[in-house]
């Protein structure tokens, strides 16, 4: 296939290096001279603009921060081709988006690095990579393309919707990003604490170390999610807070404790064994709020995964 990708960073870089690596011929393009330098110095197909990049391809994938997308795509003015991104908030996405052959994609593959050496080829190996379909709007036809594409590269496809995807971004991505940035900013007031940091502290905070531009990106593009989710969680941390005032605090905070444990204990879910889904809209929609994700695709039906429905918590 003949896919264009736009933007070198972490996860364009890695699209770039993933789609050569299976065979796939790809041209890359990033509006920094010297990401573009880099890349061709690696032996890759480059363009020296938008334009060029897309011109001939059948697929473009954005691999631009959100706050750049308005920038860019008018520059795909006359690209009839199928457009996906791999933005981490959707619904901004489809709205800007709106008028093109496209399906809205997010890898769940990102970390704290960034840029075009930070890339790689294996980054998507079963990562969970979104792909929205919406009812009477997407093109199930475009959404199998990719979904052929993107198992082919070793990812789990996981049919949403982009209001769906984007509350549950909020819930496991763009909320703990802020979470981590309050916890490790305490060390710059205490620094006894950050030389008493350890495991809990590095695993909690990681994230943290990600740019600010781009978390602040990613939770003021989903902010609407966002905040019903922080409120969700500062609700939490407030019955946490009450319990500890109990005339005994250990046995008020420990149930509330044992949830979250059960839950982080039977994560990520044991999949049961593969079934075929029917290529349909309803079907493909219900895998994915099921838990489930797409493996390979078929003429008429795909290969599925879904969690094992009788699996305790230990």
């Amino acid at each position: 296939m003949r896919v264009a990708v736009v933007g070198l960073g972490l996860i364009g870089g890695s699209l770039l290096r993933a789609l050569a690596a299976a065979g796939h011929e790809v041209t890359g393009f990033d509006a920094d001279p010297a990401t573009r330098e880099a890349a061709r110095t690696e032996g890759f197909r480059i363009a020296d603009s938008v334009a060029e990049v897309v011109a001939g391809s059948e697929l473009t994938a954005l691999a631009v921060p959100l706050t750049v997308l308005p920038e860019v795509i008018p520059q795909l003015a006359g690209y009839d081709g199928l457009v996906t991104d791999v933005t981490s908030v959707k619904g901004p996405v489809r709205d800007l988006l709106k008028d093109r052959r496209f399906v809205g994609g997010h890898p769940m593959a990102g970390r704290e690095t960034s840029g075009f050496a930070a890339s790689e080829k294996d980054l998507f190996d079963g990562c969970a990579w979104v792909l929205c379909l919406e009812p009477h709007e997407t093109d199930l036809s475009h959404w199998l393309t990719l979904a052929r594409l993107f198992t082919g590269m070793g990812a789990r496809v996981v049919p949403v919707t982009a209001a769906e995807h984007d509350t549950a971004a909020a819930q496991i991505s763009h909320v703990p990003h802020l979470f981590a940035a309050a916890l490790a900013e305490q060390i710059v007031e205490n620094p006894l604490a950050g030389a008493l940091g350890a495991g809990s502290f590095r695993d909690g905070t990681r994230v943290a170390a990600t740019r600010p531009e781009l978390t602040a990106a990613m939770c003021g593009g989903n902010r609407g999610a966002v905040r019903r989710e922080l409120h969700r969680l500062i609700g939490v941390l407030e019955e946490m807070s009450e319990a500890l005032e109990a005339e005994d605090p250990v046995a008020a905070l420990t149930p509330r404790l044992r949830m979250g444990a059960q839950a982080r204990r039977a994560w990520p879910a044991t999949p049961g064994q593969a079934t075929r889904v029917p290529a349909e809209v309803q079907a493909l929609l219900d895998l994915g709020r099921s838990g489930g994700w797409v493996t390979s695709v078929g003429d008429t039906d795909v290969v599925a995964l879904r969690p094992e429905s009788d699996r305790k918590p230990s």
